[in-house]
């Protein structure tokens, strides 16, 4: 799965150059610009993405240790 979220980034690094809408007056609904609802779409697209990552790519030993660290009172201000 680490390489399929790898694979979105590097698709929404190349996507994300839409430079064949800069000159598009094209309005959605009557006042949405395309390129805006195009980076709209984008924008959902990387939070998708950024949900996928931490849900499948997140280091577990960062939780535990965390956790560990936590419920035993160390490292909390004294």
């Amino acid at each position: 799965m680490k390489l399929v979220v790898w694979g979105l980034v590097v698709l929404l690094i190349i996507i994300h150059q839409d430079f064949w809408l800069w000159d598009d007056p094209t309005l959605l609904a009557g006042f949405f610009p395309i390129g805006l609802a195009y980076h709209f779409g984008i924008s959902l697209a990387a939070a998708f993405t950024w949900y996928l990552a931490t849900l499948f790519c997140w280091p577990v030993e960062l939780e535990s240790s965390e956790d560990n660290t936590t419920a035993t009172g160390e490292g909390a201000a004294e």
